[in-house]
């Protein structure tokens, strides 16, 4: 481009001072050659600009940390002179986007499509764009730049990895009574009817009674008693610690055709407890056990226990978005949320504190007959202080199993690896649960 103007400006100097010289016709075509010439690369420019769109498309909206994310472009030219060339720029704020794109000769009334494929490495949210469209003429003059704003965004959830076991409360069954407290949904237990009462869902609507009584009755539902799974994640600032890291861009042949590469987690405790609370909503929910999650980041979030697909989506999301900015120590979040359990019920604690707090938090847990497990994360490993020796050692003589996650480790092997610890000691002891005097 810059050679073109150069070539251009040598014509116009060279016509306009041979003009003035000697008056050569020569020298004036050079002259209104080089005037001609630019006025037609900008009015080429600007009119193809003006009949170029482009449209972006994706078949999910939604994926997790280590997915091959793919989008398509769709460019059309739908003037009748053909565009020289074409730069599509991506400028969304993925890491790493793929979808920048040179294009040549893009000739009119035609349309060009080509794929694009992202390695999704962060959790978040992330606008589709917006995208960038240079234009140019073929003798590299003028350019013009057209911004297609982004019309959708892409939430990536939280790396989840499987689980082959991890330890829970059995609850009240087999062999329990049912829990005689009123359910807002559907569940095996039906307690009654009642009349219906605006709001309620149709689905809750006993006909036969209805029918029989000339108006419209719903059945009411008694509290599942097998016991819930609670998910509490630590988000207080001052316990979480990152060392530094940058990832490596995924060279294009890993993601060609669709694999998913291999991606190791951000050596921070916060991206860790992030992916370790998704892999546990996941491999319970898909037990169909009842899970709810609680934290205290940037805001106070409590999502109620249930065990539909539905949940885990609103869970993942949830995480999608965490960040370490809270006030609120584990030990506080257990003692506000903790009292609205039921009796019986397993909560995960994932922290990485090294601070006596987190046994105050397990000694309310288990005054309440709740069943805590401990997924600890080393905070040395992270770049933070020692201690967690301390607070295992403090934790197994209370018979509270705990999982101890370093950095770097396989969350899935070391998740897992909490059965052959605990599995025939604390899990038995917790038939009996009793505090360290």
């Amino acid at each position: 481009m810059k050679a073109g103007r150069v070539l251009i400006a040598l014509m116009f100097i060279l016509g306009l001072v041979g003009v003035l010289v000697n008056g050569s016709p020569l020298y004036s075509r050079f002259l209104y050659f080089s005037i001609l010439l630019v006025f037609t690369s900008w009015a080429w420019t600007r009119w193809v600009a003006s009949k170029i769109f482009l449209e972006r498309s994706t078949r999910e909206l939604r994926a997790n940390v280590g997915d091959v994310f793919e989008e398509t472009y769709k460019i059309s030219n739908k003037s009748r002179i053909p565009a020289p060339w074409l730069e599509i720029i991506n400028q969304s704020k993925i890491p790493f986007a793929a979808g920048s794109r040179l294009l040549t000769l893009v000739l009119g009334n035609q349309k060009r499509t080509y794929n694009a494929r992202t390695w999704l490495t962060q959790r978040g949210s992330f606008q589709l764009g917006p995208t960038a469209i240079n234009i140019g003429d073929p003798f590299g003059i003028f350019t013009t730049k057209k911004i297609i704003p982004s019309q959708e965004s892409l939430i990536v959830f939280p790396m989840i990895q499987e689980i082959q076991f991890f330890p829970s409360s059995p609850g009240l069954l087999p062999g329990g009574h049912v829990i005689q407290r009123k359910s807002h949904d559907i569940t095996p237990h039906a307690a009654g009817v009642r009349e219906y009462v605006h709001g309620d869902a149709m689905k809750r609507i006993h006909w036969r009674t209805s029918i029989r009584r000339d108006k419209l009755m719903v059945k009411e539902f008694e509290q599942d008693p097998q016991a819930e799974v609670w998910v509490y994640l630590d988000s207080q600032k001052n316990v979480h610690y990152q060392k530094p890291h940058l990832f490596d861009e995924s060279p294009l042949q890993t993601v060609l055709f669709v694999r998913r590469p291999k991606l190791k987690l951000s050596p921070s405790t916060l991206e860790y407890s992030v992916s370790i609370a998704a892999s546990l909503a996941h491999y319970f929910i898909r037990q169909r056990r009842a899970v709810g999650y609680a934290s205290a980041g940037q805001t106070y979030t409590v999502l109620p226990a249930d065990r539909s697909e539905r949940q885990e989506a609103k869970i993942l999301e949830t995480l999608a978005f965490v960040e370490a900015n809270g006030e609120l120590s584990i030990a506080g979040l257990v003692s506000m949320q903790a009292m609205q359990l039921p009796k019986r019920s397993t909560v995960i604690l994932i922290t990485p504190t090294v601070r006596t707090d987190l046994l105050q938090a397990v000694d309310d847990l288990l005054l309440r007959s709740l069943y805590p497990v401990v997924v600890l994360l080393d905070a040395q490993t992270f770049g933070g202080p020692t201690g967690t020796d301390t607070i295992i050692n403090a934790l197994r003589e209370r018979h509270v199993p705990v999982c101890n996650i370093a950095c770097d480790a396989d969350l899935s092997t070391a998740l897992g690896n909490i059965s052959i610890t605990f599995k025939s000691q604390e899990l038995r002891s917790w038939q009996t649960p009793v505090l360290a005097p």
